[in-house]
């Protein structure tokens, strides 16, 4: 009896695979856990959410922090996803020599409609066995953002997070790192 397996790649192996032109932005594709794992086409309502909160996080961190829109980062556990937003802190290369570490997120957040259970959990695990210290999902379904915080793993390895608070629609809320700065709900939950 054979047993099938698959093959898990390295960060080093997945940025060999792109910069031989096997891999390419058409590919859609991000690596989480050493595997590649294929992204979900973005509909209407998840568009419009990520640009409503781009055009509301762009001017109130100008000049404190680098507001990244679906660009990758790297997590040494052989990950590589693509959040819909990293906020990171400033670098004077922009990230050209490397894209973020964990110890450079302030904030990663995904908009979530159709991969809202993927979200909650392969990816909300990946980030807190990474240190991530802030995770956000906008919930596009229920209409409501799920702040996690404080990043723990347990006695069996399993990782997540100790807090977890919601805001509704209507509500405002501070970006962590950056308290004296507050995003209005209202104005990303547009449906």
């Amino acid at each position: 009896m054979s047993v099938v397996s698959t093959k898990r790649f390295t960060l080093d192996e997945y940025h060999r695979l792109i910069e031989l032109g096997f891999l390419t932005k058409r590919d859609r594709v991000e690596l989480i856990r050493g595997e590649l794992v294929q992204m979900v086409a973005k509909g209407t309502p998840h568009s419009v959410c990520n640009t409503a909160l781009l055009y509301e996080l762009l001017p109130v961190l100008a000049g404190r922090a680098l507001v990244r829109n679906q660009e990758p980062v790297i997590l040494p556990l052989d990950s590589e996803p693509e959040p819909d937003f990293a906020i990171v802190r400033l670098r004077a290369d922009s990230y050209l020599n490397s894209h973020p570490y964990p110890e450079d997120i302030h904030l990663l957040i995904e908009v979530s409609d159709s991969t809202l259970s993927y979200d909650q959990t392969t990816k909300l695990a990946v980030y807190a066995e990474n240190n991530i210290q802030h995770y956000w999902i906008v919930n596009l379904i229920a209409h409501q953002l799920e702040r996690y915080s404080q990043p723990f793993r347990n006695e069996s390895g399993e990782s997540g997070y100790r807090i977890r608070q919601i805001a509704l629609r209507n509500e405002t809320v501070a970006i962590p790192g950056f308290e004296d700065v507050s995003l209005n709900l209202a104005s990303i939950f547009l449906a």
